[in-house]
C-alpha cells in the first residue's frame, strides 16, 4: 500500500483504527485500576499493591528468559510476558506518553499497513525488543510498558517514510529524523535525570519495527532488494 504524500498532515488522533483503541484503552484500563486501588477506591486494602504485583507477575525478565535458554525450559508463565509487560507501566506519566504514542503512529502506520499488520508490528517489536534487551543485559531489571512496541511503529513509520522519499528521488536519510530526535532526548534525560536500560528494548523495537515492515507491505521487500542491488 502507498504512502500518500499528504498523509503527514493528517490529524494524528481522529478518527482511529480500532484496534489502536483496543491496545490503549487497554492500558488506560489496566493504569486506571492502579491508580483507583492506590487510593483504595476499588480493590480494599490489597489493590495498594497491584502495581508491584503486576510488575512481579507480568512485566518481562530478562532474566527468566536467559534461564529458558540456558535450561532449554520453555515455561507460559514466563513466555505471557512478552505480551503484558507493554500494558504495566511504572506510573500515569509512564503511561500517558506512551498511549499519546501509540495513538499517534498507530494511527498513521495502521492507517497505511492495515489493522492486522498494525498489530503484529506492535506485538512483534515489543518480543524482539525484549530479546535484544536479554541479548545486551541479561541481568538487568524487569522491563515494563509500551514503548518497544511505540518505537517499533515508529520504525513502521520510518519505513513508509523511507519508501516515499524514494519514490519522489528525495534523501531517505530524512526518514530517520524522528529516531534521531527522540534517541537525543532520551539521552539528555538520560543524563540528567538517570535511567536504566530500557533504551536498548526501544531501539531494538525500533529496528525489528523497520525490518518487519517491509514484510508487511506489499511490494516493499522488492523495493529495497532493487535499492540494495543499485547501492
Amino acid at each position: 500500500m502507498s504512502l500518500h504524500s499528504d498523509g503527514l498532515n493528517e490529524s494524528p488522533v481522529n478518527p482511529l483504527p480500532a484496534t489502536v483503541m483496543i491496545l490503549v484503552l487497554v492500558m488506560a484500563l489496566v493504569e486506571g485500576a492502579f491508580m483507583l486501588g492506590a487510593r483504595g477506591i476499588i480493590g480494599g486494602p490489597e489493590a495498594i499493591g497491584w502495581r508491584l504485583n503486576a510488575i512481579q507477575d507480568y512485566g518481562f525478565s530478562a532474566r527468566a528468559l536467559a534461564w529458558m535458554v540456558e535450561t532449554g525450559t520453555l515455561r507460559g508463565d514466563f513466555l505471557i510476558r512478552f505480551v503484558t509487560y507493554p500494558f504495566v507501566h511504572s506510573g500515569f506519566t509512564h503511561f500517558i506518553f506512551a498511549a499519546v504514542m501509540t495513538l499517534a503512529m498507530g494511527k498513521f502506520v495502521g492507517e497505511r499497513m492495515g489493522q492486522v499488520a498494525l498489530v503484529i508490528l506492535f506485538f512483534g517489536s515489543c518480543i524482539l525488543g525484549a530479546c535484544v534487551y536479554t541479548i545486551m543485559t541479561p541481568d538487568a531489571p524487569g522491563l515494563i510498558g509500551a514503548f518497544p512496541g511505540v518505537y517499533g511503529l515508529i520504525g513502521g513509520f520510518t519505513c513508509l517514510l523511507w519508501l516515499r522519499l524514494g519514490e519522489v528521488g528525495a534523501q531517505q536519510a530524512q526518514a530517520f529524523t524522528l529516531i534521531g530526535l527522540l534517541l537525543g532526548i532520551q539521552l539528555v534525560f538520560g543524563v540528567l535525570f538517570g535511567g536504566g536500560p530500557d533504551w536498548i528494548a526501544d531501539i531494538g523495537g525500533f529496528v525489528a519495527g523497520f525490518f518487519m515492515s517491509f514484510l508487511l507491505l506489499p511490494g516493499a521487500l522488492l523495493r529495497l532488494r532493487d535499492k540494495l542491488r543499485r547501492s
